[in-house]
């Protein structure tokens, strides 16, 4: 292992990333060299530096310090950059995938080169989380700057008209930070060893395959999924349809969600029919609904507040994943049981009736939450402070969870 050129190419491709793609592009590898000569070294960055800062350092606020206990960092340190090389190639895959989309040529190798160098300043950045408020700002800078570098590479790497590496960058880090949302949810559980049981990550001249019957297997398979989508998506383009497009749009994010085709999230009249008009002693005193349409993947949100005597208040919200309830099917998979008891309450996330249900409640506050996912696809959630976690679970029931699971189906468009 040459460490002499690990810092060359930090160097080269953080300050010349034009000049250094096509050096990247033309250069030989495979993808057992690129993950032990260079992935396996700078992803273990930024989980390093987590564990500094939250067992050794701690957290501050109002001159009071947190740490968490140094065996659970451990742990939680391990499972961070396990999932870091997992999502690494579980990208490249979806980059390679998509690359006939967008005019590219598709190339494993480069694929992997391209998300490996791009995320180059986004693991460098990782180190800022030991500092104060100031290491957030550094991060933020980190990840624009690898979402600016992916565009850079595109061309060189996967061949891409560079008219087009724009919308390739575009829904490239779209899926990117979905993933990543997901793969921090099990992070931030620090119970990880359920999620990836079965899953294995072996080396077999230059290969990397994952278990297909694991949760992380399942992830990999988004990106095998996508191609066909990718081929709608080409055909779109070139006929100039806008609606065709979006149409196309809908289905690639179906394809790499797992919902295999577009999902119509509920009207927002339809949604906020869930709400009732009051919790027992409390009177609704405001409700909003909407539906929004983002990379062809529908979200729609109701919710209401209630108010009573005594300062009572309950914010009360149901929300329709829709497009991208492949993906709050796969976080509840992900999300591990677990009960830990705090210093004036607890909090705890188990499943119930087979909806993965979160409650945590503070005793000093009167105050907490209660929310369920239902049918992998709806979540109800109420919130406030009241007498107990009793009034809030009561909210929760006051929704008919029986309509809305009859409906996790609903909207579904298959390909």
């Amino acid at each position: 292992m040459d460490f002499g050129k690990i810092i060359d190419r930090i160097k080269n491709i953080l300050t010349t990333p034009k000049t250094e793609w096509p050096v990247i592009a033309a250069e030989p590898a495979t993808v057992n060299g690129l993950y032990t000569g260079y992935i396996a070294i700078l992803a273990a960055l930024p989980a390093i530096a987590s564990f500094i800062k939250g067992s050794l350092i701690g957290h501050s606020l109002f001159g009071v310090t947190v740490r968490s206990p140094v065996g659970m960092g451990i742990v939680g340190m391990l499972l961070q950059y396990l999932l870091a090389l997992v999502l690494v190639y579980v990208m490249a895959l979806i980059i390679n995938a998509l690359a006939p989309t967008f005019g590219g040529k598709k190339d494993m190798v480069q694929a992997l080169k391209t998300i490996t160098y791009a995320w180059t300043a986004s693991w460098i950045a990782g180190i800022a989380v030991i500092l104060p408020w100031i290491g957030m700002l550094i991060l933020i800078v980190g990840l624009v700057y690898a979402i600016y570098l992916f565009y850079l590479g595109l061309p060189s790497t996967m061949k891409c008209p560079a008219d087009k590496a724009g919308g390739y960058t575009a829904v490239s880090i779209v899926i990117t930070v979905v993933l990543g949302w997901i793969f921090a949810l099990i992070v931030g559980s620090v119970v990880g060893t359920a999620a990836i049981s079965g899953a294995h990550i072996s080396n077999s001249s230059g290969d990397v395959t994952i278990d297909s019957n694991s949760t992380l297997g399942k992830l990999a398979a988004m990106g095998q999924r996508a191609e066909q989508a990718g081929k709608d998506m080409e055909s779109a383009q070139k006929s100039g349809d806008a609606a065709a497009q979006h149409d196309a749009m809908g289905k690639m994010m179906g394809a790499v969600s797992g919902t295999s085709g577009t999902v119509e999230a509920l009207a927002p009249d339809r949604i906020k029919a869930f709400l009732p008009d009051s919790l027992g002693d409390l009177k609704r005193t405001s409700v909003s609904a909407e539906r929004n349409n983002a990379m062809g993947m529908q979200i729609s949100q109701a919710s209401a507040d209630y108010r009573g005597d005594n300062n009572q208040h309950i914010s009360l919200e149901v929300s329709d994943t829709g497009g991208a309830k492949g993906f709050m099917a796969m976080a509840a998979a992900m999300a591990p049981e677990e009960e830990k008891q705090t210093e004036h309450g607890y909090e705890k996330t188990y499943t119930a009736d087979g909806n993965m249900v979160h409650e945590s409640w503070d005793d000093q506050s009167k105050s907490g939450e209660y929310s369920v996912v239902v049918g992998k696809r709806f979540t109800v959630k109420a919130t406030g402070s009241t007498d107990s976690i009793d009034q809030l679970k009561q909210a929760v029931a006051s929704i008919d969870l029986g309509k809305l699971e009859s409906l996790k189906d609903a909207g579904v468009k298959p390909d």
